[in-house]
């Protein structure tokens, strides 16, 4: 059995299209987990960081180690480019998922902001907002830290009552004493209808 299982790595079916394909996807698992890791590394996080680290590594170490094995493999080769290209593609598109961490977003609205305000207080955000001058006259500069995972049902709440506000979102590494919603999005559970009428869209 040994002796048919060393013949199988030598035969051209595996070197041509199983070590490419394992090559693609070891590279893909390594890059991913890297992209992962680096967000880990800024946020601080001394745990999980080396973690992912040792099987970054470790992976790599495998893929590499087939490449000079079959130094003359050219789709050994284009598998491991190939692989490093979609494993950042998918690293990121896990993290989004994941949306870890907090951000700072900045709302800048010409517009009366007491409406909105009155409903980002409603739904537990913590804000500041500040009276400010802008180019064409006074405004509303309201500033507010958020967990990643509920920007995107923030910004829906900000365009419903002030449409045209400006939106900048920024990354934070740490924030203390914080003040987040204590459900994910109360906007999502209670929709349109579930705000008092002391909310509604003005004309």
């Amino acid at each position: 059995m040994s002796i048919l299982n060393a013949q199988f790595f030598t035969t051209d079916s595996f070197t041509l299209i199983i070590l490419p394909c394992l090559i693609f996807i070891s590279r893909i698992c390594d890059v991913s987990i890297g992209t992962i890791r680096i967000i880990f590394v800024s946020r601080g996080n001394k745990l999980l960081a080396p973690l992912l680290g040792f099987f970054e590594v470790l992976i790599w170490l495998v893929a590499i180690g087939r490449i000079m094995q079959n130094i003359t493999n050219v789709g050994a080769y284009v598998a491991y480019a190939g692989g490093f290209a979609a494993g950042n593609f998918i690293g990121i598109s896990i993290e989004r998922k994941l949306a870890m961490g907090i951000v700072l977003i900045r709302i800048i609205t010409k517009k009366d902001a007491s409406e909105l305000i009155n409903a980002l207080k409603y739904q537990g955000y913590g804000i500041t907002n500040v009276v400010a001058e802008g180019n064409l006259g006074q405004v509303n500069v309201i500033f507010a830290v958020v967990k990643r995972f509920i920007i995107e049902d923030l910004i829906k709440l900000i365009n419903r009552y002030n449409p045209n506000a400006f939106i900048s979102i920024e990354e934070v590494s740490f924030a203390n004493e914080e003040i987040f919603p204590h459900q994910k999005s109360l906007y999502r559970r209670f929709g349109k209808a579930g705000f008092p009428k002391l909310y509604r869209k003005g004309k």
